[in-house]
């Protein structure tokens, strides 16, 4: 079947069930119908009428484990019904044709896929990363053809830059291996892509998080290999939505805010004996406080503290969610974010006092949502979202109060500033 032909039932409907299945929220129904129809005549624009197939890659949003990853803790994290969608097709020429909208066309040769220094922290570097990465471990790729879009909202935390990487091993997969390759598999391979060609030293997380759907618990305790386990649940049986909200910060001259955060946390490990703190025990940590103090300061102390009480958090938030039980889930969610603010300290620059965007956000959500933020009787929980210091924050929030918050979070920083969102059960995937 023709790209024109999928459209058009696309257009009258026939494809309805499988966008509800990815994108959950029924409003917006006409507006995936339209963007996918947009994509489709772009697509046809640049390369001709013809078949084609839709494939998608979630974006994702950080639930619980703030700053903990890096040592070699705990996450919890779920993909979101923002996405990358790329309109493809295989061709047999050996190379990798893909324009994303309002980009140049990107031609990677898959005869030549040895890393490129000059390519680092471009987007070419992680397509030829993607395609090195999955020949290198046994999979099929060969040329393709792609328009790409994508909603996922960048330097907000959701990962665009994972997104786009499992989007394209998702498309490698559904062209040469029959949908066979793994999303696991996929995820690690764009941590590759990102870490070796891309030049970023990222985790696993946000991998993850967009090429297996849903939410996911990961336990780093292996660093190499870490345990993928997913949490099942329904979020909208809780009648509940995610509400991310961009403060409008700048992110510009942060680096060494963020840095502090793992090298603090790492400090306190090494005075104790150990690489992380995740071979820390608790018991001892708290013992030699006096000690720690001394030697390295209160903040990597404070910050420490966070660690080992984040660790609790997600354990009870997977704990919690399998129970069924909502409220104490959400609680731990408000608890989390106290826990930033307080002791992880990364809720604003300690340098620029006078820029809080992000303090003020959770300020006003704090207001909305009700006096006792996560108890009984509220609309929702509120904390600061990924790595902190300017950006983000998260709420999640009772549907009924979702407009509300919204009003009251765009009042604040603009017009389309909160976006409500769901959890989608679907990572990577061919749409049809």
């Amino acid at each position: 079947m023709t790209i024109t032909e999928r459209m058009e039932q696309l257009k009258a409907g026939a494809y309805d069930s499988r966008l509800l299945e990815i994108y959950v929220d029924e409003a917006k129904l006409a507006y995936q119908r339209e963007r996918y129809q947009k994509a489709a005549a772009s697509y046809q624009e640049l390369f001709g009428p013809g078949e084609a197939s839709v494939f998608s890659a979630a974006g994702r949003s950080e639930v619980g484990g703030n700053h903990t990853d890096h040592q070699q803790g705990m996450v919890l994290a779920a993909s979101v019904n923002l996405d990358a969608i790329g309109v493809a097709a295989p061709i047999e020429e050996a190379v990798i044709r893909l324009k994303s909208e309002g980009y140049p066309m990107l031609t990677v040769d898959l005869h030549d896929l040895a890393k490129k220094d000059a390519e680092e922290g471009t987007s070419m570097a992680l397509i030829r990363g993607m395609a090195q990465g999955l020949s290198e471990k046994g999979y099929r790729i060969g040329g393709f053809q792609a328009y790409v879009t994508s909603d996922v909202l960048g330097g907000a935390g959701l990962s665009s830059s994972a997104a786009f990487e499992v989007l394209v091993g998702t498309i490698l997969s559904g062209l040469y291996n029959e949908d066979q390759i793994s999303m696991v598999e996929i995820a690690k391979t764009a941590q590759y892509a990102e870490n070796v060609y891309f030049g970023k030293p990222c985790g696993l997380m946000d991998q993850m998080a967009c090429a297996v759907g849903g939410l996911i618990h990961i336990d780093f305790a292996d660093g190499k290999n870490p345990v993928i386990r997913q949490v099942d649940v329904d979020f909208a049986s809780y009648h509940h939505s995610l509400c991310i909200t961009d403060t409008k910060g700048s992110h510009a001259d942060l680096t060494d805010e963020y840095a502090a955060v793992p090298q603090e946390m790492t400090a306190v490990a090494n005075a104790l004996g150990h690489a992380v703190l995740r071979e820390v025990s608790e018991p001892e940590f708290y013992a030699r406080i006096p000690e720690l103090r001394k030697e390295l300061g209160d903040r990597p102390v404070l910050r420490a503290i966070h660690f080992f009480a984040e660790e609790r958090r997600v354990a009870g938030q997977v704990d919690a969610l399998r129970r069924g039980e909502f409220e104490e889930f959400l609680s731990l969610i408000q608890s989390s974010g106290d826990s930033s603010f307080q002791f992880l300290q990364n809720v604003y620059a300690s340098r620029d006092v006078q820029n809080q965007a992000v303090s003020v956000g959770l300020a006003v959500s704090r207001q909305l949502l009700g006096a006792e933020c996560g108890g009984k009787g509220a609309h929702g929980v509120c904390r600061v979202h990924g790595g902190g210091f300017a950006g983000t924050i998260q709420a999640f929030v009772a549907d009924d109060f979702v407009e509300e918050y919204r009003r009251g979070l765009d009042a604040v920083y603009g017009e389309g500033s909160c976006h409500v969102l769901k959890v989608r059960p679907v990572g990577g995937t061919r749409v049809f």
